[in-house]
């Protein structure tokens, strides 16, 4: 058995959830991006309480760790490592980008390869490829859009590209094998990952687990 509460504030919408064995029991949902310190600790304890369910008494606590906004990346970590530490109880990275193939895959009956797109600013992206298991072709990394972008891979095969990047690449693709999917993160998927983790006991170490930032900061020029 594994009672987990899951935190992902890495992109727009911020979600916070409580599962056990990976099945969400209640989750929280907050769409202002620049309001989720503000929304965690209180959504936290609105689900705890909700559910009945003393903090101490949960197993583990899982974050997703980037790549995303910089800000919402550092909230998540900063407030999940802080909570591990205080109980004494293991912690679960887990990267968006696997967290959004993770969602889309059981819908893949095509057997598309998935490409997750995030958007980093101007034309470039943070993406990852996966074949139709899951399995990593390409790691998380960020990468400027172009006509060229991973045409390697769709010579021979067929990506469906999805996340909120997705439409600035669409844009500019005109590949054959280029396929398109609006994509709604759910609490069920990060739930599912944390709790494979779980019971393989794939902890994180307190002290040395980072954000996944795969870029430096953009700081705009002075004027």
């Amino acid at each position: 058995m594994s009672l987990i509460l899951n935190i992902d504030t890495a992109t727009e919408n911020a979600i916070i959830s409580i599962a056990d064995d990976g099945i969400v029991l209640q989750s929280l949902k907050n769409n202002i991006q620049k309001d989720h310190a503000s929304f965690l600790h209180i959504a936290i304890k609105q689900l705890l309480s909700s559910c009945r369910i003393q903090l101490k008494n949960i197993d583990a606590i899982a974050v997703v760790n980037g790549p995303g906004s910089y800000t919402g990346i550092r909230i998540g970590m900063a407030s999940a490592k802080g909570l591990c530490f205080a109980l004494s109880k293991p912690l679960i990275t887990i990267d968006t980008l696997t967290v959004m193939a993770d969602a889309v895959s059981e819908s893949n009956i095509n057997k598309y390869m998935l490409c997750p797109l995030l958007d980093a600013r101007r034309m470039e992206v943070f993406f990852a490829l996966y074949d139709y298991a899951l399995n990593i072709i390409i790691p998380p990394r960020a990468a400027e859009l172009h006509h060229d972008f991973l045409k390697e891979f769709l010579n021979p095969g067929e990506i469906l590209f999805f996340g909120n990047a997705a439409t600035k690449w669409q844009q500019i693709c005109r590949h054959p094998n280029a396929y398109f999917e609006n994509l709604s993160i759910t609490a069920s998927s990060l739930s599912k990952l944390a709790h494979r983790n779980f019971i393989i006991n794939k902890f994180d170490n307190l002290s040395y687990s980072d954000p996944l930032y795969l870029k430096e900061f953009y700081h705009p020029p002075k004027k």
